[in-house]
């Protein structure tokens, strides 16, 4: 349902907060590495998510990326895919085709539009911070 773009921003974002409770900024190579993604392409991704206020470009020696502790609580999980597809997810045909709608729908319109509203719903509701307590614990992963 996320553009690859969009995964590795979460993906990014996640692990970003994790490093930033730990007190720690991290190198666009370390990100790239630590969630499986060709270094250039993550740079492209983190340039957006700095462009949207969702993390912090550091310049210098001791430079990287970083999420102020304050924020991490506060970002949730849509304002990143806002920033990297906007609104993308929430519409069009599940099966791709030009004109679906309510009036003349495919055959799995009225399922993704119940699916839709479950994942807003989950995308607003869940904040970076939710996502790194898995992390902490061993529970969850970001690369496999």
């Amino acid at each position: 349902m996320f553009s690859k773009a969009c995964e590795y921003g979460i993906r990014a974002s996640i692990y970003i907060a994790l490093k930033s409770l730990e007190g720690t900024r991290v190198s666009l190579k370390e990100i790239a590495e630590k969630i499986d993604s060709p270094v250039a392409f993550t740079a492209k991704v983190l340039q957006q998510l700095s462009k949207n206020d969702i993390v912090e470009s550091i310049k210098g020696s001791s430079g990287g990326f970083e999420i102020s502790k304050n924020n991490i609580s506060q970002i949730k999980l849509s304002q990143i895919v806002y920033a990297i597809d906007g609104n993308n997810v929430y519409e069009g045909c599940g099966l791709g085709l030009k004109r679906c709608n309510a009036k003349e729908p495919c055959p799995v319109h009225n399922r993704f539009v119940q699916i839709r509203a479950e994942l807003k719903n989950m995308l607003e509701s869940t904040t970076l911070y939710d996502m790194t307590m898995g992390l902490e614990q061993e529970l969850t992963y970001l690369r496999r």
